[in-house]
């Protein structure tokens, strides 16, 4: 039995590479998608998700969240993802359109329709789900679990010195977000920097993700692709080499697999008035603030066992025309 996933992303490079994934995995069941404002702004994130999502076969709702934060201004990521979201890939027009809720709605409706079943997948900011928190605060009773990508546990950041960039785009939505989910009957598991950056494509992963094209004749193939190379010439000139992390799929691969990883209990907060630390993930690993941890930390990442199956996954799932 497939499981069924609501994912919250900022489309954005790895998030089309996790997408893609979760669309391929025979076990995974895309429920519905909320376009959030992060890597770009929130226009361009949902007009990657329609597309992709209509080349990908994806029958689900696609909602368009938020247009800013809940408190700070807006920040986007152009020069890491280009300024379309998907680095040099060239998307076609969108043919279809997308759901008319709000995406914090979508998350409320599917949590209620599907009690216990639906799993919420966070590969974004948090706003929308902070804002569906407020419509219906049963949410971390109604979802079977939270899966995040975000944050950094003693480790630098990726925004700021020590701020990773989902939790840094919204962190007053992520705080609130940890302290509704700290009351769910399983602890939401968070992928935060030390585990997903484990993961890194070298040339040899590119020249695979780069044969898709060939191999499966699949558009989503060559977007992946063209959207790779923008990653790669990202990392090289930020000084990490001809080299990407790439973050999103190990989270949702987790999320579908309970695999490729384990997972450690943690109390974790986020940092809101730090003038050097806003953003920050805080972990409590000597117990201080005498609460219960809140979130499953993963940790000990097989990261090479994992690239392998994202791109076994990858060349199977995209061989079949559709995916879905």
């Amino acid at each position: 039995m497939s499981i069924p996933l609501l994912v919250d992303c900022d489309t954005g490079i790895d998030d089309a590479i996790a997408l893609t994934y979760l669309a391929a995995h025979p076990g995974a069941e895309i429920a519905g998608i909320v376009s959030t404002g992060g890597n770009v702004e929130v226009g361009a994130v949902h007009r990657n998700n329609l597309v992709l999502n209509e080349l990908l076969g994806v029958d689900a709702p696609i909602a368009r969240g938020a247009e800013r934060p809940l408190v700070q201004e807006p920040m986007y990521a152009d020069d890491t993802h280009g300024p379309g979201g998907l680095g040099h890939a060239v998307l076609p027009d969108p043919t279809r359109t997308g759901d008319a809720r709000t995406g914090a709605q979508l998350w409320v409706d599917l949590a209620r329709q599907r009690p216990g079943e639906l799993v919420g997948l966070v590969l974004g900011p948090h706003t929308n789900l902070a804002l569906a928190l407020e419509i219906e605060p049963e949410l971390p009773r109604l979802l079977r679990r939270l899966h995040v990508m975000g944050g950094a546990i003693h480790h630098r950041g990726n925004t700021g010195p020590t701020s990773e960039w989902n939790i840094a785009v919204d962190p007053e939505a992520a705080q609130r977000v940890l302290t509704a989910f700290s009351t769910a009957a399983r602890r939401p598991v968070l992928g935060s920097l030390e585990a997903t950056e484990s993961v890194r494509f070298t040339q040899g992963t590119f020249d695979r993700v780069s044969a898709l094209e060939a191999g499966t004749g699949h558009p989503v193939a060559g977007i992946l692709a063209d959207a790779l190379r923008f990653y790669f010439e990202f990392h090289e000139a930020d000084g990490f080499g001809w080299t990407a992390h790439v973050h999103d799929p190990l989270v949702a691969a987790h999320a579908v697999t309970g695999d490729f990883a384990g997972t450690r209990p943690l109390a974790v907060d986020v940092e809101l008035a730090g003038t050097l630390t806003r953003g920050q993930t805080v972990g409590d690993e000597l117990g201080r603030w005498g609460r219960a941890p809140n979130v499953e930390v993963l940790t000990d990442v097989r990261p090479q066992e994992f690239i392998e199956h994202l791109l076994a996954t990858l060349e199977s799932g995209l061989s079949r025309d559709p995916v879905r």
